[in-house]
């Protein structure tokens, strides 16, 4: 018996390494580095993980493994940037069966996702796995943020509004009940390909935003939609609450075609999904359109802190 007999191809694990160090060169031997970059003085490093749940199953009904890897590493990469950090490096993590191209085209969506955050690829580990039937994948990034910058909403107050910036989509929440929609035929692939449409990397933005105005507070909206994500950046000792309108901005479509299909409640959309707003910023009323005309994409006042 061999290792290969047994599910697992050696040689052709370490093509594929040799393959990545070339698509990301800054990818080590047993580890990666990465120096701290100058000019901080007191630099807090912030550190988040994530995975992308079963949209990856989304990627085996259209065939197409393209862009998850870049929701792999938006989802990672939205929640270090609420604190107002700078992204910096990113590693992941694939479990397969085998190492394959549809490997090698999620590796290049995370090499994407990394050139969209400003981000290097340090490295990764690719695991075959024989009896799995399906891939995994996670990814792991550290951002930094000068220790009196960082964004924590202890400066916000009533009166400060938060602007809701528009979403690609699902992003890559809500997916274990998209496929049960799609397992029981009450919602088709081929009539919604925006399903695979990729997650908003909003690091671009809110780096250029920082430079920009004052920025107290900053939600990530992922699984449990609004009602969940939103209340996280508020300031709990101060008993601030938002009341957020749904009326304020435009649902896409998709949404309203999924809550029809499913006859899925109200409630249950707003606790399960995005409904068209991906990241949330509260900033004082006084540079609310200026934080709009800077934003370069859709985007409304959706709420007033109470």
């Amino acid at each position: 018996m061999d290792y290969k007999t047994s599910g697992v191809d050696i040689e052709k694990g370490k093509a594929f390494v040799e393959h990545l160090k070339i698509m990301a060169p800054k990818i080590g031997g047993f580890n990666g580095m990465y120096p701290l970059p100058k000019g901080y003085e007191r630099p807090v490093l912030v550190s988040g993980t994530d995975g992308v749940g079963t949209k990856m199953n989304i990627c085996r009904i259209a065939f197409d493994y393209t862009t998850i890897g870049i929701d792999l590493v938006a989802m990672c990469v939205n929640d270090v940037i609420c604190s107002g950090a700078k992204p910096l490096y990113f590693l992941d993590y694939i479990s397969t069966k085998n190492i394959n191209s549809n490997v090698n085209e999620i590796v290049s969506g995370i090499v994407k996702g990394c050139e969209i955050s400003g981000m290097d690829l340090l490295g990764g580990e690719t695991a075959e796995h024989y009896r799995q039937n399906d891939y995994d994948v996670a990814g792991f990034c550290t951002g930094i943020v000068e220790k009196y910058e960082i964004v924590n909403g202890s400066s916000i107050r009533a009166g400060d509004v938060v602007i809701g910036i528009e979403s690609s989509g699902l992003h890559s929440n809500g997916y274990t009940l998209i496929n049960d929609m799609l397992g029981k035929n009450k919602i088709f692939y081929k009539e919604m390909p925006e399903l695979l449409t990729p997650t908003t990397i909003y690091s671009p933005v809110i780096q250029k935003l920082l430079d920009e105005v004052p920025i107290l507070g900053m939600a990530h909206i992922t699984g449990g939609g609004i009602p969940e994500n939103l209340p996280r950046c508020l300031p709990k000792e101060k008993g601030l609450s938002v009341n957020v309108d749904y009326n304020s901005w435009e649902r896409p479509e998709l949404f309203d075609k999924i809550q029809k299909a499913g006859d899925i409640t109200e409630e249950e959309m707003r606790n399960v999904f995005n409904l068209g707003i991906g990241f949330c910023l509260i900033v004082p009323p006084d540079v609310v359109e200026y934080t709009q005309a800077l934003i370069g994409m859709k985007s409304w006042v959706i709420g007033v802190v109470e």
